[in-house]
Parts: C-alpha cells; structure tokens; sequence
C-alpha cells in the first residue's frame, strides 16, 4: 500500500511540474506538425493509381514515415522520463522535503519502488498518447497500420523504462545536474556506438561492429530501438535484413538484447534501492565506501 501511495503523490507531484507540462505541448506541437507533412507528402508525391505496384511503393513510403514519427516520439518519451524523475530523489535530498516522507512508517525501498512505479505509470501515458496519434494520423490518412505494433512499441516502452531506472539510480547517489550529465552522456554514448556498428556493418569492419556491440552492452538502449525499429518494418524490407525507417539498421540487434535490457532495467532499479539506503539525507554526498 506505501508503494501505490508514494506512486499516486509521485504521478501528482509531476504533473504539477511545468517540464511535464512542457512535455504534452510539445508532443501536441509535434502531431499537427507530423499530421500536416504526412498529408501533403500523401497527396502531392504518392501515385494515385491503386495497381500493385503502385500500393506497394506506397506501403513502404508509409511505413518509413511512420517509423519516422516513432523515431521521434521514443525521444520524447525518453527525454520527458529523464527530466521529470532527476530531480526526484536528488532535489527532495538537497530540499529536505524527504525528510518528512522517511521519518514515517515508510521504508525507503518502498520510496524507490513508489516513484518508479508512479514514472513508469506517467511514461506509460504519454508513449501511448503519442503513438497513438501517430498511428491515427497515419490510418486516417492512408489506411495503413504498421506491421507488429504489439511488438516494437513495447520494447520502445522498456527502453524509456530504462533510461528512467537509471536517471532514478543516478539521482539516488548525485545531484540533479550530475545526474543529467550521466545519463544524456550515458544515451549519446550508446546513440554513436550504435551508429559505428551499423557503419562498420556496410563497410564489413569487424572493429567499428565490436565497438557498437561494447557501447551496446554499455547501455543497451539504442539497440532496443532498432530492435523495435526491425520489427515494425514492412516484411519485404525486413526479409532483405534492414529496416525502413529513419534509423540504419544493417546489424539487427537479436531478440536477446531485448532480454538483456530487462535485466539491465532490474539491475539499475536495485543499484537505486541500495544507494538510497546508503544516502545520507542530510544533503551531503554520498560516502565512498
């Protein structure tokens, strides 16, 4: 009952947060812009006549846009859960205002436990209000729907998990402003790995692929993407071993990177449970040990 307690004042505490606020106006911004380019680009470039060769052009042009709009929302989703939870252990430490939520009957396993849960609740929302627009906009427009939805978008889920797991685990130890520094340092890390290894793929060079394997295991997070990304590609695309969307996908992560990032999502879960127990409430950093 503490867990569910701490995730519903966590769920209306950011809700209450002006970047959560800037989060939705800016996925709003992004539908009716994605909405208005789609239409055009539907009606002044695609062929109109409905013969097989012609639907299937179109197919494909479809699904790149849609994999496109994805694209784009995992960001926003990943950015969105990583400003609102930095702050959420590390600012009520330096505030204080923790104070007041250990000193009752509570333990801080349940803190932790209640603040992800109530994240993931709030990321959980806002992934599905954005692709649900994309989506929307794309069928009403088309008729298309893209192929093993049930399948990319929940592993596009567990990478904005993932990022907040560790954004939650980095704000158990350090400040705000480190913790911002670690994980956007973290995603970059992995963005160019990944990017190295697709490259290193085309060009057959075994140690640009090695160093987007390591950046992978690193943090696997960029590699859940294109996971998803191959998997919402149309099958002809996908049978020639890439994908059609914004993303080079020419090394196809396996389906056990996905495994692999849930591991790695209990892990950093646990890493914050045990540094919060550790942390001094005072304010003061944490000790070495």
């Amino acid at each position: 009952m503490a867990v569910l307690v701490i995730a519903r004042l966590t769920l209306i505490e950011a809700s209450r947060r002006k970047i959560l606020l800037a989060a939705f106006l800016l996925g709003i911004a992004f539908l009716i812009l994605y909405g208005i380019g789609f239409y055009y680009i539907n009606r002044d470039t695609l062929p109109n006549d409905t013969g097989a060769s012609a639907t299937l052009i179109k197919n494909q042009v479809y699904n790149f846009l849609t994999m496109a709009g994805l694209y784009a929302v995992n960001f926003l989703t990943i950015a969105m859960g990583a400003l609102v939870s930095a702050d959420t252990l590390a600012g009520e430490i330096g505030s204080g205002t923790i104070q007041a939520v250990v000193t009752k009957p509570v333990r801080r396993v349940e803190v932790v436990l209640g603040k992800w849960l109530g994240f993931a609740g709030l990321l959980a929302l806002y992934l599905l209000m954005m692709v649900g627009g994309v989506m929307g906009i794309v069928y009403a427009m088309s008729g298309y729907h893209v192929p093993n939805l049930q399948v990319g978008v929940p592993i596009i889920y567990l990478e904005s998990l993932l990022i907040m797991s560790i954004t939650l685990a980095s704000s158990s130890t350090f400040s705000t402003l480190a913790t911002g520094g670690i994980v956007f340092g973290l995603y970059g890390l992995a963005f160019i790995g990944g990017f190295v290894e697709q490259i290193g793929a085309v060009l057959n060079n075994e140690t640009a692929v090695n160093i987007g394997i390591i950046s992978s295991l690193i943090l696997p997070s960029e590699a859940l993407l294109r996971r998803a990304s191959f998997e919402m590609t149309s099958p002809l695309v996908q049978s020639l071993g890439f994908n059609s969307g914004p993303l080079i996908v020419v090394s196809v992560p396996s389906p056990a990177m996905v495994v692999y990032g849930g591991l790695y999502l209990a892990v950093m879960v646990a890493l914050a449970i045990r540094q919060f127990n550790r942390r001094d409430l005072s304010g003061r950093p944490l000790q070495s040990p």
